[in-house]
């Protein structure tokens, strides 16, 4: 019975750990992570990039986040490989130094950020305090979690079963080492996994020898998380979490073998503590990026030798590897079947105006008239695109045959379609024509407006991934959130329209030089969010979270 108490309060205060890990990752990500590709994609150096891997790490409390991230922005052709590995392993070790803080005795803060938290979460309106409530909640769930593992490790501290499991793992480190990446990769967290073991060395469950072999296993176990999350990717993606797979590896099992025989002989003697344990872990990590931080190139050219692209392969064979058209008129198949194929094919349109979003605001600065007529003749395939999926639902059979429900899905992905088109026609119509325009006359934005127009950008951007989830899942909060990220960026394009206003009245001389094509430009970015926006609706309409107007209906009741 005392067994399978302590395998339930394991269980759940494991769960309450992941769960709390998320919490604040999630609560940075919708707050923070528009920003983050503008950071990453920064040019730098690789001690720029190390760094930029650590702060990131620390922020979002998790390397396999830093890892897809960096992964996601090379697969778009936005980062290199060898500052997009500096990144990983900084995220790495950026992971590490967040153990060190949570691993303090910090009991007596749960209560103030659960008090500061909820009061942000439930009783805040605006959006962005809302996510520094999940945050702080958060991070009092995780110190309660590492409360409750310790007090479920009490009942059977002093049992036969624990001691004796310590004992093996203490004497086989290499069984130890398997366990803690196994722990890992199947808690898909690095974080929870180490915390777990350093908990254990901090109330004597385990000893610090297998403490050691756990956090190192645990170390190789954090590399195999973005391997497995980007296995459906790209090649030129997944080398980075390849090479980080391979480096960390041969460091981990260097270490383990060197560390054991080093401590078993006695020749190091070090305080068997979990403080320790962390320091360790802290050291590993800190030792890899200085040995590998120099490298890069050299391990990226090696890499490319491992990992050939098979697109490369494909071409040189013959094959044609351009993505087509999901869509044939004359081979509609079940409805299910029909739906699923405008969907990809939406995702397809989507993914088009995403690549002509992207660089659009770069655009200003430089001006390029090849990278104008390259975007605008990406505008050419949307449109095509928006041709096909016409034609696809206009050969859909009738309501009986095809289904009331599914006719409407139909309907509602062509609108989308036909929005998704008009986007493209802002980019090529609009943002490149000013662009053009401010490249002629040789003038630029001031800072601040600058600084307001990229911020804009950025939200957009990440707007555009969140409204391909939303297409795909048919999530509810994700569309509720596309929601509220529309009212947003309608309150920050309506600000920055003071701001302009407010530094033309200042006499700013940047100001009035471009103040049409920065009037012009938020309109333009703000159109362009609320037709991507749109896919939100119809979902949101079915489940009853929109209204139909927000006009009041009865004068006379609002009179009285």
């Amino acid at each position: 019975m005392a067994i399978l108490s302590f395998l339930i309060s394991l269980a759940g205060a494991t769960m309450l750990l992941l769960f709390a890990v998320r919490m604040v990752r999630t609560g940075i990500e919708r707050s923070f992570g528009a920003s983050f590709q503008r950071m990453m994609t920064a040019k730098g150096g690789p001690l720029y990039n190390s760094a930029l891997g650590v702060m990131l790490a620390m922020v979002l409390q998790s390397s396999a986040a830093v890892a897809l991230l960096a992964t996601g922005f090379v697969a778009g052709g936005y980062l290199q490989f060898p500052a997009a590995l500096a990144i990983v392993l900084g995220g790495d070790l950026g992971s590490a130094l967040i153990i060190q803080i949570l691993s303090f005795q910090l009991d007596w803060l749960v209560p103030v950020l659960l008090a500061v938290g909820g009061w942000l979460f439930v009783k805040v309106e605006s959006r962005s305090w809302r996510q520094a409530g999940r945050i702080l909640m958060g991070v009092a769930f995780i110190l309660i979690s590492l409360r409750f593992l310790r007090e479920a490790m009490d009942p059977i501290r002093d049992s036969v079963f624990l001691p004796a499991i310590a004992e093996y793992l203490a004497r086989d480190y290499l069984t130890a080492f398997i366990v803690g990446a196994a722990l890992a990769f199947v808690m898909h967290s690095s974080v929870a996994a180490i915390l777990m073991c350093v908990t254990l060395v901090q109330i004597d469950a385990i000893p610090f020898a297998a403490g050691i072999s756990l956090v190192l296993g645990a170390n190789l176990g954090s590399a195999l998380i973005p391997i497995w999350l980007t296995r459906g990717m790209d090649v030129v993606a997944r080398r980075v979490p390849f090479a980080n797979f391979f480096l960390r590896g041969v460091w981990a099992v260097t270490a383990l073998f060197v560390g054991n025989v080093f401590l078993r002989s006695g020749a190091i003697n070090v305080p068997e503590t979990g403080q320790m344990l962390v320091v360790a872990h802290i050291l590993f990590n800190a030792v890899l990026v200085v040995i590998a931080m120099p490298f890069g190139s050299l391990i990226a050219s090696s890499i490319v030798r491992f990992m050939p692209e098979r697109s490369d392969l494909s071409l040189k064979n013959g094959i044609d590897i351009r993505p087509s058209s999901a869509l044939d008129p004359n081979d509609i198949g079940l409805p299910a079947q029909a739906i699923a194929s405008l969907k990809k094919e939406l995702l397809r349109m989507s993914e088009l105006v995403e690549v002509m979003f992207r660089p659009s605001l770069d655009l200003y600065r430089d001006g390029d008239p090849v990278k104008i007529r390259a975007i605008q003749d990406i505008d050419h395939d949307v449109n095509e695109c928006l041709a096909g999926i016409r034609d696809f639902v206009a050969s859909l059979p009738g309501k009986n045959e095809f289904g009331k429900e599914n006719a409407k899905t139909a309907r509602d992905l062509m609108e989308y379609a036909i929005r998704l088109e008009t986007a493209g026609d802002v980019v090529a119509k609009r943002l490149c024509v000013l662009a053009g325009e401010m490249h002629e006359k040789h003038s630029r934005f001031s800072k601040e407006g600058w600084n307001e127009l990229i911020r804009m950008h950025e939200c957009i951007a990440a707007n555009l991934k969140l409204a391909s989830n939303v297409l795909v899942s048919d999530d509810l909060e994700s569309a509720r959130i596309l929601s509220l990220e529309k009212t947003e960026l309608k309150q920050a394009e309506r600000k920055s329209r003071k701001r302009h206003l407010k530094r033309l009245q200042d006499g700013m001389a940047e100001s009035f030089e471009t103040s049409d094509i920065h009037l012009e430009t938020l309109r333009a970015l703000r159109e362009f969010n609320s037709h991507i926006a749109a896919i939100a609706y119809p979902l949101l309409y079915k489940h009853g979270q929109l209204l139909e107007t927000r006009l009041i209906e009865d004068m006379q009741e609002a009179k009285s």
